[in-house]
């Protein structure tokens, strides 16, 4: 291999997964590790890092490190942790989904906090910076994909704005607000911002000896999961749409504008100079494995004629609720009048959430995004044929084949990113 390579790093819920990519975004080496080999808690940070060093060590053994040119890290959206000036943990990590459940906490921020804010919440980065803000000895609160950018670079000072919007960033005034002061958090603990795909710094030089790498290797600002994912699709055009038909329906669209529409949770991203609008709804795949085991899914899809429609209007919950594309918290669900047959019912339900994906990207549209010009499909339900058919029927745009469906693969095209942004490409 005679060409730059980039390294992208995701690290997740269950484990660490790094892939190198060429320029011309050809993945040439992969690499993964579980949480669980290294340990039982998967909150531990030691264990990220462990999981991180495995699967970073297996994917330089594939290729010549000489050509390794930049690194960048995604992690899990809403990690936190506080740490001392060297970097290290003082405290167990909030994850992702963990609630806050101080009520004086979460009053400071209601109080101040404005309607488009993603800091909302009680899983918010916010409410958790507030709760470590107290730990003795706190010097930054960081996002996990901070931290272990900062093992990498040496240092814990920087983070990206994507991991910093649930924090109470602010995307279009690109700064942490006044208002956070108003909670009482202590703006020194806050690190700096910088756009994903910016060059950090090169990384440290005892991190270069322990992995074989040469100390002009730049460390790239990273991004969450959920934007890495999107990006390593190759969607980058406005209007290009990524659907994840995972056991909830998630949609994201890429926009030349932002999109804020605080009653539906849809805030955006920024990154690569333009805007990344979501959503997701209460409907997917956790309705379907409700009724039918995943060999009997793919079974009765194979009996499904996806061009004769059931005529049904199924709404696939499995109770009432939603909160995109529409919100109602007492939403009902629609799956009846059941057909005679598994198929039919199958087929109902399949139905059902395409239109509800229909409808999400057509929300999005009505909230100022693009229309619809594309759509990439992540998740087990993008390997249903007659899923996609119905899909393709429903939204009538070109479905295009996924670059790659690995998280890792998108941070690795911020690392692309940062190269072309110092001249290394």
């Amino acid at each position: 291999m005679t060409v730059p390579l980039a390294i992208g790093i995701d690290l997740g819920t269950s484990g660490a997964r790094a892939v190198a990519m060429t320029p011309q975004f050809e993945i040439v080496a992969q690499g993964a590790a579980r949480l669980a080999d290294f340990g039982a808690n998967p909150r531990s940070p030691k264990i990220w890092w462990q999981a991180v060093e495995a699967a970073l060590n297996a994917v330089l053994s594939q290729v010549d490190r000489a050509w390794v040119h930049a690194i960048a890290v995604d992690a899990t959206s809403g990690t936190l942790l506080p740490v001392d000036a060297e970097g290290t943990p003082l405290a167990e990590p909030l994850m992702y989904d963990d609630k806050v459940s101080t009520p004086q906490l979460l009053a400071r921020i209601a109080a101040v906090i404005p309607a488009e804010s993603a800091a909302h919440g009680a899983t918010s980065g916010l409410a958790k910076a507030l709760v470590f803000q107290s730990v003795p000895g706190v010097v930054k609160v960081l996002h996990q994909a901070d931290w272990i950018a900062g093992r990498l670079a040496g240092h814990f000072r920087t983070t990206d704005e994507n991991n910093a919007l649930k924090t109470g960033y602010d995307p279009i005034d690109r700064h942490w607000p006044d208002w956070i002061a108003e909670t009482g958090l202590k703006a020194s603990l806050l690190p700096r911002v910088v756009a994903p795909g910016a060059p950090l710094e090169t990384i440290a030089p005892y991190m270069a000896s322990a992995f074989g790498l040469s100390e002009e290797v730049e460390i790239i600002a990273g991004t969450t999961d959920g934007c890495a994912s999107f990006l390593a699709t190759g969607a980058d055009r406005p209007g290009d749409g990524v659907t994840a038909l995972g056991s909830t329906l998630t949609l994201k669209l890429l926009s030349d504008r932002p999109v804020f529409a605080p009653d539906f949770g849809i805030y955006s991203h920024r990154i690569n100079g333009m805007w990344l609008a979501g959503g997701a709804s209460n409907s997917g795949g956790k309705v379907l494995a409700h009724f039918f085991a995943a060999d009997e899914i793919a079974r009765l899809s194979a009996a499904i004629d996806p061009d004769v429609p059931t005529g049904l209007d199924f709404y696939p919950l499995l109770e009432p609720g939603e909160r995109f594309p529409v919100l109602d918290p007492f939403w009902p669900p629609r799956l009846t009048p059941r057909p005679a047959g598994d198929a039919g019912f199958l087929k109902a339900m399949l139905e059902g959430i395409s239109a509800i994906e229909k409808l999400g990207y057509d929300r999005l549209t009505e909230l100022g995004a693009p229309p619809l010009h594309s759509v990439r499909s992540l998740g087990g339900g993008a390997a249903n044929p007659a899923w996609t058919a119905i899909r393709e029927n429903r939204l009538g745009v070109p479905f295009l084949p996924a670059h790659s469906q690995e998280a890792a693969a998108g941070a690795a095209r911020l690392a692309l990113i940062g190269l072309e942004a110092v001249g290394d490409l």
